[in-house]
């Protein structure tokens, strides 16, 4: 059975709509995939009704944006919670609206030395979306300012660079006891992925297990070997379950559907640990 759980569509920073997602996993020949858009489940009810005519699985997700205390963000899966829990729910929409306003002072600042306006950005993202980098990235794309949005990430939007403005995000150890509260299950995406940005220490991962993290995205690209090496023995210490996924956004990234795959096992334990909603099977 292939299994990939970490799947984006233009819901947030995906550039194919949920059914289109559905579709692209099937030509993958993937038997199960995770939808797991930025901080908004909009497009689950999309992606379920597709399961049918695809043959695909879906685990209904989503991916909430998370920063420590120390400012370093942290992303964290959640697997079938219930959309509606009201703490998890209210979080996320505080999250989401962040994000909108923090895009609007970064697009006044590129405006200072690009030709880029807020209408641009706006058009790249899908209505109802949560909006972010990726957007203004394909903004930057489509002006000519870089060829694609890994290079926009790499140098205009990096989180170095004088244009990063961060946004409201809860503790990640709020988050999961967020996500568990609402039946969800946690699991902490690309934990050591230090090309995009800092990573955590020891304390946040033991305030996030502390706090009832179920398991960790080791399989991953942007994992470097090493730090796979690190997660396992965490995992193993702390009875945390595995997970391997592409993150897939479409064209938005050169991630392919299938490239990193979950055990069924584990889809197996997530099934029992989440209570909020269920997988959608054909």
């Amino acid at each position: 059975m292939r299994i990939d759980l970490h799947a984006h569509s233009n819901v947030s920073d995906g550039t194919e709509k949920p059914a289109d997602v559905m579709a692209s996993a099937a030509r993958a020949h993937l038997d199960v995939v995770a939808l797991t858009d930025h901080d908004s489940t909009d497009g689950w009810a999309e992606a379920s009704a597709a399961a049918g005519r695809t043959g695909v699985a879906l685990v209904p997700g989503m991916e909430v944006s998370c920063r420590t205390s120390e400012g370093i963000s942290v992303h964290l899966l959640s697997y079938l919670h219930d959309p509606a829990h009201p703490g998890l729910l209210e979080e996320i929409t505080k999250a989401k609206q962040a994000r909108q306003t923090r895009a609007e002072r970064m697009v006044t600042l590129l405006a200072e030395d690009y030709p880029l306006t807020w209408d641009d950005v706006i058009h790249h993202v899908a209505p109802g979306a949560t909006l972010g980098r990726p957007h203004i990235a394909d903004a930057l794309v489509a002006a000519g300012v870089v060829e694609d949005r890994s290079e926009a990430f790499a140098s205009i939007l990096t989180s170095r660079s004088r244009y990063f403005i961060p946004h409201y995000a809860p503790h990640p150890a709020v988050a999961v006891e967020l996500i568990r509260a609402a039946g969800g299950v946690p699991v902490f995406a690309h934990p050591v992925a230090s090309s995009r940005g800092r990573i955590v220490g020891e304390r946040t991962y033991r305030d996030m297990i502390d706090a009832g993290l179920a398991g960790l995205e080791i399989e991953h690209r942007d994992n470097p070997e090493e730090g796979r090496d690190f997660l396992r023995r965490l995992a193993a210490d702390n009875g945390l379950l595995v997970t391997g996924s592409s993150d897939y956004h479409g064209t938005g990234k050169p991630n392919l559907l299938g490239e990193n795959l979950t055990a069924p096992e584990v889809l197996a334990r997530i099934e029992d640990l989440g209570t909020g909603t269920a997988v959608v099977r054909p």
